[in-house]
């Protein structure tokens, strides 16, 4: 089992931006595709974005044109960039994590082996 770690979730006001980290101790991503999700309360968890081993990207609508998925190769970490932020994405984001070291894409639906324990993400006034 991959132990995830997310970090970066903060209370911020509409319009703010915010960086979410996800990181590894010991192991290295760059096999692993990783998306992020978010759970809102009284929500189903629902797929955010998420970066191919080759950084091919999808985005769930939502979150097209603000939110950057990406990775730092030297840093062992991937980002989730959540810019021009709004209260409907308020939630816990969780990282998650599956080897698929040849494949170009990546896919925003929950299959995935490994999960973090999520950072929780405020928007409020």
């Amino acid at each position: 089992q991959l132990q995830l770690v997310e970090s970066g979730g903060d209370l911020v006001q509409p319009g703010g931006s915010l960086r979410l980290s996800c990181k590894a101790p010991g192991v290295t991503l760059d096999s692993y595709a990783i998306a992020w999700f978010r759970q809102a309360p009284g929500k189903e968890r629902e797929g955010v974005a998420c970066i191919s081993v080759s950084r091919g990207t999808d985005y769930a609508e939502p979150v097209k044109g603000r939110f950057t998925i990406s990775r730092a190769i030297a840093r062992n970490t991937v980002y989730l960039q959540m810019n021009n932020l709004s209260p409907e994405d308020t939630a816990v984001y969780y990282c998650a994590a599956n080897w698929n070291p040849r494949s170009p894409i990546c896919t925003i639906s929950p299959h995935y082996t490994n999960w973090g324990q999520g950072t929780q993400v405020t928007v409020s006034s």
